[in-house]
């Protein structure tokens, strides 16, 4: 397929995970992607996507400053033409400390780089996206956004504000079709998770990764690229202010006690 020819794509948080496996994805279909991340794995993605015979630039940039978010959208207007898609993709985890563990000025990054720069991303891509014609804005948040049991108190309270951003966003762009949906990832195989990987393959425990959803096994990136690939193309076309959960079935479910059914379905 080649959903992306001749389309503009912005990709935050391209240095690594969710990130990189979607700015490869969308050059491999034919787009001009600009790889954004505050560390230099951009100009690694860059380097991926011109190896493959794809259209990249890279550019180092921290997606909760206003500056910097400006200047990547004008790099991409400039470089490529225009723009078709932003990718609002970067994130940072917040540890694992309980309410009353998190100081302010943790809470208060996380919700800088979770949150504010899923809004600074609308606020400035949305109007360049618009004067194409249309195109696609699509945010990641969480099932930690969802409900509780997926994240820390910061982590969560900054993906439930992307969901609710989606939503608010899709509505205010009304007429303009530019359509703003988020993608909300189960427990998936990134830096961010990378000791939880690491230490089930060391202990021989990867059995053990994931196994509260139906699937039982944790995804890899490319597995969420492709989701968030669909939100992004004329696919989705119908598609507008949601928050789709990509998580193996994991928040299909209340907490239950676990029970063997008796059967195994084939």
């Amino acid at each position: 397929m080649a959903r992306f020819t001749g389309k503009s794509i912005i990709v935050t948080g391209a240095g690594s995970g969710i990130g990189r496996a979607a700015a490869l994805l969308f050059a491999a279909e034919g787009g001009s992607v600009l790889a954004a991340d505050v560390t230099d794995g951009a100009d690694e993605t860059a380097r991926m996507i011109a190896e493959a015979g794809g259209a990249a630039r890279a550019i180092r940039m921290d997606a909760g400053s206003e500056p910097d978010v400006v200047r990547a959208v004008e790099l991409a207007v400039s470089e490529f033409g225009g723009l078709d898609v932003m990718f609002a993709n970067a994130g940072i985890s917040g540890g694992l400390a309980n309410v009353f563990d998190t100081d302010v000025a943790l809470i208060t990054e996380v919700l800088r780089v979770n949150l504010i720069g899923p809004f600074l991303a609308i606020k400035h891509a949305a109007p360049r996206i618009a004067e194409r014609g249309g195109g696609a804005i699509v945010l990641t948040a969480s099932v930690a956004g969802i409900r509780s049991g997926a994240g820390s108190p910061a982590y969560s309270a900054s993906k439930a504000g992307v969901i609710n951003l989606a939503q608010v966003a899709a509505q205010q762009l009304s007429g303009s079709n530019v359509r703003v949906n988020a993608i909300c990832p189960g427990l998936t195989e990134t830096g961010m998770t990378k000791p939880t990987f690491d230490y089930a393959r060391e202990a021989g425990k990867m059995d053990r990764v994931g196994r509260l959803n139906p699937l039982r096994r944790g995804a890899q990136p490319e597995e969420l690229a492709r989701v968030a690939l669909f939100l992004a193309s004329d696919d989705a076309s119908y598609v507008n202010g949601q928050a789709l959960a990509v998580d193996g079935g994991l928040s299909s479910s209340h907490p239950v006690t676990k029970q063997d059914y008796g059967r195994t379905a084939v």
